[in-house]
């Protein structure tokens, strides 16, 4: 069984950082695409940053600049370090992975989500 287990959130004041993390563990034969997403109060999930098997990365317009996403394949581990919080980047954090499952002779992938962790931004 796989799942994703994401560490590091907290409460900050504004211009302050944190570094979140999120874990794969079970039986996994590779790892593509990684994300982070959050979501806001009354507001819909959206994608904050993506960084692929092969380390390229890409970011919502609202953190470029201030996020920084990043992984350990050998780990199965992806990391989100946020600089300059704001109040508006007050949210629930979710991790998600394109995870590979050998079964019997083929490959197949599946789409994870982690529990997701409280990030609020206040002073």
């Amino acid at each position: 069984q796989v799942e994703l287990v994401e560490s590091g959130g907290g409460l900050v004041q504004p211009g302050g950082s944190l570094r979140l993390s999120c874990a794969a563990s079970g039986t996994i034969f590779g790892i593509n695409a990684m994300d982070w997403y959050r979501q806001a109060p009354g507001k819909q999930r959206e994608l904050v940053a993506t960084i692929t098997s092969g380390g390229s990365t890409n970011y919502a317009d609202s953190v470029k600049g201030r996020f920084t996403i990043s992984r350990d394949n050998a780990k199965n581990t992806v990391y989100l370090q946020t600089n300059s919080l704001k109040p508006e980047d007050t949210a629930v954090y979710y991790c998600h992975a394109e995870i590979l499952i050998a079964q019997t002779t083929r490959v197949f992938t599946y789409s994870y989500w982690g529990q997701g962790t409280q990030v609020t931004v206040s002073s």
